[in-house]
């Protein structure tokens, strides 16, 4: 039962994420894009600042990396279809 709530914790964390990264970048975008970029923004953002070795703990941690990844993947995506 607790994988089942630390996936919809997940779904949530991402949804609010994908939602302020979408507010700071000034992206429209569906909910479902939202919880898209958020949660792979954060898996993306974790692994990222992994690597040089900053960690974040607890709800906020998780949701600035997650805001950080999501901003980050609006980013790229402008990058690739800008024409």
């Amino acid at each position: 039962m607790g994988s089942l709530v630390d996936l919809i914790v997940s779904i949530l964390i991402g949804a609010l994420s994908g939602w302020i990264a979408g507010q700071i970048m000034k992206s429209e975008g569906s909910t479902l894009r939202n919880i898209i970029l958020g949660i792979v923004g954060g898996a993306v953002a974790s692994a990222l600042f992994g690597l040089i070795g900053i960690t974040f703990a607890g709800l906020i941690g998780t949701i600035i990396v997650s805001v950080i990844g999501a901003c980050l993947l609006i980013w790229i995506v402008r990058m690739i279809t800008k024409k």
